[in-house]
């Protein structure tokens, strides 16, 4: 459950980009640019829980293209993490990559022609390529060998010569190592290998498109395999399907009030957002919104501070259009801590927004 698996559709991207100057050996290979074929593409990623047990991840949506310049660009959509495992899903998508925040990672590259002239010859080589990568709002540059592979004049294939080394304190992951090691009750080693295997074709010459269409079967199609999808569940959740997500997004710790205030911060939206849509694909379920806080200030007020925070949410998902009578706002005050005080981190936790189904 180590995740840095930015790093590595960043390699992908640049693979795929590095092929498509092998085919011609000048800047022409670029024209009509390319674009990637993700039914024929994996990006998956390694990691290491408990210290021996190994799990493999992967992404399965995902878009890419090279244009007539060079410059190649790939989008991973992280809501598509699939780990085999709903929940699991779940907790790295809220608690680990926080898609509601950071929907997607990017890879871009600029590919220089001269590096693969030789391709169309040899047909498969290993090539250095520079990227950076855009993930959880930071920007990397990176330098990796990727093993290029001519399959015809208008399809390339780009995988990983070996798998990359990802740590997660490159893209500021280390609190979703935290949350995700309290959620599952495990100890996660905070780096994570990714490895890749990318298709990338050509697009068709529209001067072509007209002769293209009056020949039929003018060329065999390459059969390709498909990837599989993500365990999302389409529709309602069933009951545990809902009370894993809500207790998932009460770790995520990504509802803000000012100091000492009831006032929602509006870096909390998205989260919220998040969480309207699940209440409303959990129907007849009543939601608790628990309000918590440290123990500084007197019994007396953070109780009813809490209460007002619990009652700011409950009005926001109002406001959203969520039924009143599916929601139930209770303050705790600081009487179920889940951190000691005597620390600034324990009490930051503290503070928290809890959602539970009512029994």
């Amino acid at each position: 459950m180590t995740f840095d698996r930015s790093v590595f559709p960043a390699c992908l991207l640049a693979c795929l980009l590095l092929i498509s100057t092998g085919s011609l050996a000048d800047d022409s290979f670029f024209d009509d640019g390319w674009t990637l074929q993700p039914d024929a593409s994996s990006l998956r990623f390694q990691s290491v829980k408990n210290l021996t047990v190994v799990e493999s991840s992967g992404f399965v949506q995902f878009a890419g293209t090279i244009d007539e310049t060079g410059t190649a660009k790939i989008r991973i959509f992280l809501d598509s993490v699939d780990t085999k495992i709903d929940l699991r899903n779940v907790r790295m998508r809220f608690l680990f990559f926080e898609t509601f925040q950071f929907p997607e990672a990017v890879i871009t590259a600029k590919i220089d022609p001269s590096v693969l002239q030789d391709l169309p010859a040899l047909r498969r080589k290993s090539v250095p390529l520079t990227f950076t990568l855009d993930l959880h709002g930071v920007s990397k540059t990176f330098e990796n060998d990727v093993v290029v592979t001519l399959m015809n004049d208008d399809l390339v294939a780009v995988s990983s010569g070996e798998p990359i080394s990802v740590a997660a304190s490159d893209f500021g992951f280390e609190g979703g190592i935290k949350k995700l090691e309290e959620a599952a009750n495990v100890v996660i080693v905070p780096s994570a290998t990714v490895t890749f295997d990318f298709m990338f074709s050509r697009n068709e010459d529209e001067d072509d498109e007209e002769e293209v269409a009056s020949v039929p079967q003018a060329q065999e199609q390459t059969e390709l395999p498909a990837v599989s999808a993500a365990l999302e569940p389409e529709g309602n959740f069933d009951q545990e399907a809902c009370k894993g997500r809500f207790e998932i997004l009460s770790r995520t710790d990504n509802i803000y009030f000012g100091s000492g205030s009831s006032r929602l911060d509006a870096r909390s939206e998205p989260l919220l957002d998040s969480l309207v849509d699940i209440i409303s694909r959990c129907p007849g379920l009543v939601i608790e919104v628990g309000g918590h806080t440290d123990s500084y200030g007197s019994d007396a007020g953070n109780m009813r501070l809490s209460q007002r925070r619990a009652n700011a949410v409950t009005q926001y998902l109002s406001d959203k259009n969520v039924p009143q009578e599916r929601l139930v706002s209770v303050g705790y005050g600081e009487t179920r801590p889940v951190a000691p005080n005597n620390t600034s981190e324990g009490r930051r936790r503290n503070r928290r927004i809890e959602f539970t189904v009512v029994e």
